[in-house]
Parts: C-alpha cells; sequence; structure tokens
C-alpha cells in the first residue's frame, strides 16, 4: 500500500517530468530546425550567346558563312578580348557558334554550300578589257592630235581634244562600274575634286611658274603627259585591287583571331601599293619619254596616281568619307598655293608666299602637286593599313 509518502515522490516524479519536456520543448525547435543557407539568384542570362543571337538576328539570318557573322560583329564593335565575355577565345569561334546555332533561313548545308566567290574574281576578262577601254581613248585621242597637228584648225583640234575626253569619260565609267574597282556604296562628290587634280596635273606647274613670275601672263601651257599615263594605270590599279581583295579573303577564311587576320593583311596592303607605284612609274616614264620628256618619271603625277588609287581602294571597301576627305585636301593645297603666291604681292603680306617660293625652289613647279598628293596618299595608306585590315572590310557585298 502506498502511505503519504509516496504522494509527495509521485509529485515530484512528475514534476522533473514535466520540466524535462518543457525543456524538450524549447530546445527542440534549437536543435531541430537549422534555417538553409540562402541561395544567390545570379542576375543575368544563363546563355550569353543567345542573347547575342537576338540582338544580331538579321546579321545571323542572312549570313551563309560564319565569315560573314565574324566580319559583321566586328563591325558592331567586338573584338577577340569581348568574346571571353560570350565563353570563346575568338570572334571566329563565336561566329561558328552562331552559324551553327541560329536556322537561318534558306541557308544551304555546309556539304553542299559551295564556296563564296568573292566579286572582283568574277569576269577578269570582262573587267580587264573595260579597264584598258580609258588608257586606249587617250591614247588614241593623243594621237590623233599629234597626226593633225599643222593640219587641223584650232576649232577643230578642240572639237577633237572634247571627243577624245568624252571617250574617255565613258571608258572610266565603264571600268568603275563593275570589277574589283566597283564601290559598293557609290562615291559620291568626289567627281569635282578628280577632275580638279587632273586639271591641275596638266596646267599647273605652268601655272605655278608664271605667278611666281609676276605672272600669270597670257593661257598657260598644257603638258599632257601624265594623262596618257595615268589613264594605262587602271589595269594594274583594277589587278592590285583584285589580288589584295582576293588574297584577304582567302586569308580571312584561314584566321583564328582577328589580331592574326590583322597582321597577315598589313603586309599584303603594303605589298600591292609599291606593285601598283612600280607599275605607275613605268607607265608615266614611258609616257612622258613619248612626249620627249627628259626628266624621267613626274613626281606630282605618280603621287597623284597612288592618292587616286589608295582613295579608290578605301571606297572600294566600304571607306568613301576618308578617301573624299584626302582628295578634297590635295586640291585645298593645290587652289591655296597660287592664292598665297598672289596674297605675297599685298603690302605687309610677303610671308604669305614664302613657303610656296621654297618649295618650288627646291622641287621646282611639280613641287606643288607633289607634296599636296604626297601627303593626302601617305594619309590614307596610313588610314588603310587601320581600317583595310579588319574583317568587316571584306566581308561579301
Amino acid at each position: 500500500m502506498g502511505g503519504p509518502t509516496d504522494a509527495p515522490d509521485a509529485g515530484r516524479e512528475a514534476a522533473d517530468l514535466g520540466a524535462a519536456a518543457v525543456g524538450s520543448a524549447v530546445r527542440a525547435p534549437e536543435i531541430a530546425y537549422r534555417p538553409a543557407r540562402r541561395t544567390v539568384t545570379r542576375r543575368g542570362p544563363a546563355d550569353p550567346v543567345k542573347v547575342l543571337m537576338h540582338r544580331h538576328r538579321d546579321l545571323c539570318e542572312r549570313a551563309v558563312d560564319p565569315l560573314e557573322i565574324a566580319a559583321g560583329l566586328e563591325a558592331h564593335g567586338l573584338t577577340d578580348r569581348t568574346a571571353a565575355r560570350y565563353r570563346h577565345r575568338d570572334v571566329f569561334s563565336l561566329a561558328e557558334e552562331l552559324y551553327a546555332r541560329y536556322p537561318g533561313t534558306g541557308r544551304p548545308t555546309p556539304a553542299s554550300r559551295p564556296p563564296h566567290p568573292h566579286p572582283a574574281g568574277e569576269g577578269r576578262a570582262g573587267w580587264t578589257l573595260s579597264a584598258l577601254l580609258p588608257g586606249a581613248a587617250c591614247l588614241a585621242t593623243a594621237g590623233a592630235l599629234r597626226a593633225t597637228e599643222g593640219v587641223l584648225g584650232g576649232e577643230a583640234r578642240l572639237a577633237l581634244t572634247a571627243a577624245g575626253a568624252l571617250l574617255v569619260l565613258l571608258g572610266l565609267r565603264l571600268c568603275l562600274r563593275d570589277g574589283p574597282l566597283r564601290a559598293r556604296d557609290g562615291v559620291g562628290g568626289v567627281t569635282l575634286y578628280v577632275c580638279w587634280l587632273l586639271g591641275y596635273a596638266v596646267y599647273g606647274d605652268d601655272l605655278i611658274s608664271q605667278v611666281i613670275s609676276g605672272g600669270p601672263d597670257g593661257a598657260w601651257a598644257a603638258s599632257p603627259a601624265p594623262l596618257p599615263g595615268l589613264a594605262l594605270a587602271l589595269v594594274p590599279a583594277a589587278w592590285c585591287a583584285h589580288l589584295f581583295a582576293g588574297h584577304a579573303r582567302r586569308r580571312l577564311a584561314g584566321s583564328h583571331a582577328l589580331a592574326e587576320f590583322g597582321a597577315g593583311v598589313r603586309p599584303l596592303l603594303f605589298a600591292v601599293v609599291a606593285l601598283h607605284l612600280c607599275a605607275l612609274a613605268a607607265l608615266l616614264f614611258l609616257t612622258d619619254l613619248g612626249y620627249g620628256g627628259e626628266h624621267g618619271v613626274p613626281t606630282g603625277a605618280a603621287a597623284l596616281g597612288l592618292l587616286l588609287f589608295l582613295a579608290r581602294l578605301l571606297a572600294v571597301h566600304g571607306f568613301p568619307e576618308p578617301a573624299a576627305t584626302g582628295l578634297a585636301a590635295a586640291c585645298a593645297v593645290e587652289v591655296a598655293a597660287p592664292f598665297l603666291v598672289l596674297s605675297g604681292r599685298l603690302p605687309g603680306l610677303g610671308l604669305l608666299a614664302t613657303p610656296v617660293d621654297a618649295l618650288v625652289a627646291v622641287a621646282g613647279p611639280g613641287g606643288v602637286s607633289a607634296l599636296a598628293c604626297g601627303v593626302a596618299a601617305l594619309a590614307l595608306l596610313l588610314h588603310a593599313s587601320v581600317t583595310l585590315t579588319r574583317a568587316s572590310a571584306h566581308a561579301p557585298a
């Protein structure tokens, strides 16, 4: 039987059990609940290439090969360093992934896709023949004027000269309409610059001589020898432009980085320019010899031919604005030279004529054209060494 002493024992036991239960109830959540570590949500696209693909949707859709995409990406400012953000080593590998992932409409399969021909390589015989037309028309006109010297009157010879100039212009238009010298976007506004430069090549030396000697006095004597040489130089210019475009296109297909492509194309550009300059100098020497010249290659005409070639090369590859700027700068110097000499005759302004007088004293009257066209050609060459070594400059039209 339990006595009174059992009740306090039972009460204490119950109290101990209750305290234990309360303690476990208090500590249990501390033991059982372990808050999970907060997950950090990364903002931004999980697939950056997919975002880039949507951003350049039109480019990826119309591209027929990865090279077009690479050139387009570079034109939009992407570099090999930027490609690392998209988990690629260079722009070319990024373009290959974009080309493979985007379902282009009507795109041929890699097995059936023919190699993309460059426009300069199509119809070589045709554009070579058209490049010969201006030189042939110029030589024919010069021969007709020499054959009719002393036979025809002044008006008849003027009409013959005008007809020959028209034939040269028509041939030049045909030459620049097709082939490797055809500009994709056109070159507006440079016709006036080219006409001035050619006119100065014929009459500029005598104009400067007369102005410095106190003139001008009467009509300016023409020296037409540079014109046939410059017209005939269209043939080597077309072939040099063709060689540059073809080799650059093949190097683009074999490159794996933009820096590699630029390093390979830059020596090619300088080699093509040097080749054209050699051919131009030979043609100018022959035409000057045919006119009875004894001074060898006219420096001003050679600088002009190089300037025209570089300006056209830039325009062909999509940079007509720098080309027009270079031609305009050369025209400005040639226009300023006689005005500086004339302004130097005014009281107190004699210093204005000093630069032109010093230049003519050192290099002769042809030094003005040589300086104007030579500096402009050098500036265009430096610009071309940067712009024409980009992949975007050789994207198919």
